[in-house]
């Protein structure tokens, strides 16, 4: 079904950066059309989203071009969830920079970077071109890098070049294997390759393409053995960029990786072995790196590794129930690790610095605020019935299977090391008394009643929505058991795109 109105979360998050370059010098100013742009920005994807789950798949062909032909852009129940949850995600960052990013980050252009980011993320959701997928990560890419070394700190630059290194080898890997699949195909059109990909004779070729784009999105999603990017780069900027960062840039990779591989390419034996193989390896590398950290952020960063390897193992397994339990994980995974990052921004404001060793007393100062946070944090480790238990007994479900207990194991062994170091982290920064001798910096208690709700507004809000996924796990299912459906049965989709 045509709806012009799917391109309407790009254009408008396009429109509020333009807007905000008109006001460059008035922070006060980008500060409220960035949060009013989010907002509007949110209303559109609800409206998606319903139109989709109540609906049909809707399409749009740019400038009236037919598919096959010309870019098109598609919004099934997968990439409008998608887009909704980065909505969400962008209205809290947005109200969460309106205080957490300083004055001078703000005057280079902040706001105006931030809402292209988000329009990159929603145009990689929606669009049914491969090729145009590759111009939104790059899209992404450039944004993400520019406010990474906004405030031009060497950790920063250090983390950046290390950064757009590994995206730079993604992308040449990524573009590689578009280039052979239109040489073997002679079309872009994700829905038209689906059909053509089967029919092309030497699947040794189509095995060679595969591989491609395993490593390109791999190494997008940060996972093993081409990960330490990100730890080495989501610490460095401020809390609200590495809340964007965190929750949602590995996400769009995995987004991309389930996209063609259930659309365009089905593995085979080999192909979700390797996917299965690097799933493990991710879990393990990530859950010991998290064991041994001190500052807040690096230890967050180590878990957003361990926790995509969930779902990519997930996508290795390649059945109903292992699709249902990762994307289950990938809609959980987006809000809490956006959260994590916010609150990593509030504590530093609470006391001035994220080194575990050095906090204390926090619970005892701000007993509500650290109750919410701890909300967020139980739903990290998973406690039933919040939103990190379900997708994981899908998960167990397609492991046992599958016989898969290598998988399994490493599933248990993540879930017991997540546990215990949030559980570390709970003692040494909330239960612990503040040291005596080494007083640190309130910033937080200074500041005025409005500046102090819009630091702690949209960690209630994530926070709100974290416990909606959890408490009301029956539709969150619903909604991830037609996505399976969809990844399984491609028909709806390739009817929807050319008719036929």
């Amino acid at each position: 079904m045509i709806d012009n109105q799917i391109i309407a979360t790009v254009l408008i998050h396009l429109f509020t950066a333009i807007l905000q370059l008109a006001f460059w010098t008035r922070t006060v100013t980008q500060r409220a059309l960035s949060i009013a742009g989010a907002a509007i920005g949110l209303v559109f994807s609800v409206s998606l989203f319903i139109k989709v789950y109540n609906g049909e798949i809707l399409m749009m062909n740019a400038a009236n071009w037919q598919a096959p032909f010309g870019i098109v852009f598609v919004a099934d129940l997968f990439s409008s969830t998608l887009v909704l949850l980065t909505s969400i995600a962008a209205l809290a960052v947005s109200i969460f920079s309106s205080v957490g990013v300083g004055k001078p980050r703000m005057l280079y252009g902040y706001f105006p970077i931030f809402h292209f980011l988000i329009m990159g993320l929603n145009g990689a959701f929606l669009t049914g071109d491969i090729f145009n997928l590759y111009v939104w990560f790059e899209v992404i890419i450039i944004a993400s890098f520019v406010l990474l070394t906004l405030g031009g700190r060497k950790e920063q630059l250090e983390g950046a070049v290390k950064y757009m290194a590994l995206n730079i080898l993604a992308s040449t890997f990524f573009l590689t294997g578009i280039g052979i699949l239109y040489g073997i195909t002679g079309t872009l059109n994700m829905a038209d390759l689906s059909l053509k990909i089967p029919l092309v004779e030497d699947q040794s070729i189509v095995n060679l393409t595969a591989m491609f784009f395993i490593i390109g999105f791999g190494i997008k999603s940060a996972v093993f053995p081409l990960y330490f990017w990100l730890p080495s780069s989501y610490h460095t900027p401020p809390s609200a960029v590495a809340a964007t960062f965190g929750g949602l840039l590995t996400k769009v990779g995995l987004y991309a990786m389930f996209r063609v591989f259930t659309l365009i390419f089905i593995p085979n034996d080999f192909l979700r072995t390797v996917l299965i193989v690097l799933a493990i390896l991710t879990i393990l590398t990530g859950a010991f790196g998290a064991i041994i950290k001190h500052d807040i952020r690096r230890l967050f960063s180590y878990l957003i590794v361990c926790h995509i390897g969930f779902i990519v193992g997930g996508l290795g397994l390649y059945t109903k129930i292992a699709f249902m339990g990762a994307v289950f994980y990938l809609i959980h995974d987006i809000m809490v690790k956006t959260n994590l990052f916010l609150i990593s921004g509030l504590i530093r404001q609470l006391r001035g610095t994220l080194d575990t060793a050095k906090l204390g007393g926090l619970y005892s100062e701000y007993p509500k605020i650290s109750l919410l946070i701890a909300l967020v944090l139980f739903s990290l480790v998973g406690i039933p019935p919040l939103s990190g238990f379900w997708p994981k007994i899908y998960l167990f479900e397609a492991g046992f299977n599958a016989n898969n207990y290598f998988f399994i194991a490493s599933l248990i062994l993540a879930s017991f090391i997540t546990l215990y170091v949030i559980a570390k982290l709970w003692a040494e920064v909330f239960w612990k008394e503040a040291s005596k001798t080494d007083p640190l910096t309130d910033t937080f208690v200074t500041l005025g009643l409005l500046r102090k709700i819009l630091l702690v507004l949209p960690i209630g809000i994530l926070a709100a929505v974290t416990l909606f996924i959890g408490l009301n796990a029956e539709f969150i299912i619903q909604v991830v058991d037609r996505i399976s459906n969809e990844m399984l049965d491609t028909t709806p989709y390739i009817k929807a795109v050319l008719g036929k």
